[in-house]
């Protein structure tokens, strides 16, 4: 099944670059693309255990799903994701 997820805290390519790394490693998550234009993530996934470990692993890195909380502390986390993304690109 596939997933198209609208995300908050989405700069720049470090953040993509962090997102796509991290989901990929999920087992049952592949064809991860993030898209920074439109602030998404769509990927492949196999069941809703799946979704839900993904859903979950986006809010811990600091990208929140449109809708949810975006507390400060989620805020900063997605500026550290960045700057991960950054180095490891």
């Amino acid at each position: 099944m596939n997933k198209l997820l609208v995300i908050q805290n989405l700069k720049c390519h470090g953040c993509a670059n962090t997102i796509t790394n991290k989901l990929s490693k999920l087992e049952g998550i592949t064809d991860v693309v993030v898209n920074n234009q439109t602030e998404s993530v769509s990927f492949n996934y196999d069941n809703e255990t799946c979704l839900l470990e993904a859903k979950a692993l986006l809010h811990n890195l600091g990208y929140p799903i449109i809708g949810d909380k975006n507390a400060l502390s989620t805020k900063a986390k997605s500026l550290v994701s960045c700057a991960i993304g950054r180095m490891n690109s």
